[in-house]
């Protein structure tokens, strides 16, 4: 009967860590349609790959500073104080976004030379995009018939997986490469993050060296995300080169995901260059579920994939049991982008913006 007790505050314990999970979930989904959304509104499309390399690198800033602040802030008041402060920081933001945030054209403190820069697409190019027309919302079915809308959905579904797989498996890889536990992850994985915030930045900055020279937004951005889904290959050589140290893998990772960084600033900019701006948020999240549901199924798969090879001692590359599996793993992650990336090109092979909304 004891049994029966325990395990019965362990589902209702369980339950409710999901069910507060999937609040948090709710409250998250919103923060990045809006972001791209708030980036069309105020840069033209040269500069918004850059624009949201900045502000994405925010996120590896926050998973550098979180597991410095708040397992202090856990000590010092507990964990339930902790959940508290993280938290109001969300509604501070919240009173910001809200309060001061405002549209180009209504922002008094934007001048006319501002405006123009900002609206420059629209005086060079002739799209038959309708961007007149903000209170016309796209449903979800109707952005579904777009190979636009397809060709961002599955690069999304092809990537986000690989970047999540770096942050949740690169601490079981070391340890059970290394046998590394506990402070002794901290300094290598700080050091990936802060990595990853360098390729966030310059890999938005990226395509305007060919748009500068010429070529159209989507054609520019097209040709930097090929380049960069070249220098996720370096994670191939992860397994093969880490008997020299556990640094070599470290950095052969970083690479990968400071590469992901980049290609996220550029595949979210791309929405802005096929689609009106009314569009952008909605397209974004039919992005974002793609990309979560890709996520689930590698991280799942990640795991059926180490509990195998460690169970059947799996052989490949040379390696035996889980670092068997990691480099199996591995080989996806590296090959990952120029898969996404021939598929986009092949469903939207040129610069096509949606004319008919």
């Amino acid at each position: 009967q004891g049994a029966d007790i325990v395990g019965q505050i362990v589902m209702i314990s369980v339950t409710a860590f999901i069910i507060c999970r999937c609040v948090l979930a709710v409250g998250e989904a919103g923060n990045f349609p809006a972001a791209i959304k708030a980036t069309a509104e105020y840069f033209p499309k040269k500069d918004r790959a850059f624009a949201t390399g900045i502000f994405n690198s925010g996120a590896n800033v926050g998973a550098i500073v979180a597991p410095l602040t708040v397992p202090v802030m856990a000590e010092l008041w507990g964990w339930e104080t902790a959940f508290i402060i993280v938290g109001l920081i969300g509604f501070v933001w919240l009173g910001f976004w809200v309060f001061v945030y405002k549209k180009p054209d209504e922002n008094p403190k934007m001048n006319a030379a501002e405006l123009a820069y900002i609206e420059q697409d629209a005086a060079t190019e002739q799209t038959g995009v309708q961007e007149d027309e903000p209170d016309r919302k796209m449903s979800f079915w109707q952005c579904l018939k777009y190979r636009q809308t397809w060709a961002f959905a599955f690069g999304k579904f092809m990537t986000d997986g690989v970047w999540w797989f770096f942050l949740f498996w690169t601490p079981a890889y070391l340890k059970a490469q290394y046998d590394m536990v506990g402070t002794s992850i901290a300094l290598p994985i700080a050091i990936l993050y802060t990595i990853t915030v360098i390729g966030s930045v310059f890999g938005g900055k990226f395509p305007t060296y060919f748009i500068n020279r010429g070529m159209n937004p989507y054609a520019g951005r097209m040709r930097a995300m090929l380049i960069i889904a070249f220098f996720p290959l370096a994670v191939l050589a992860a397994q093969p080169l880490g008997g020299i140290s556990y640094w070599v893998p470290i950095l052969l990772i970083a690479v990968g995901a400071s590469a992901h960084q980049a290609w996220s600033a550029n595949i979210f900019s791309t929405i802005g260059d096929m689609f009106p701006k009314r569009a952008i948020a909605t397209i974004t999240g039919i992005g974002g579920m793609a990309g979560g549901i890709g996520s689930f199924f590698i991280q799942k798969g990640a795991g059926m994939l180490f509990t195998y090879s460690d169970e059947t001692a799996l052989h490949f590359m040379g390696f035996e049991g889980k670092p068997a599996g990691y480099a199996i793993a591995f080989i996806f992650c590296a090959v990952a982008y120029l898969i996404a990336w021939m598929v986009m090109k092949s469903l939207v092979p040129k610069y096509k913006p949606i004319t008919d909304l």
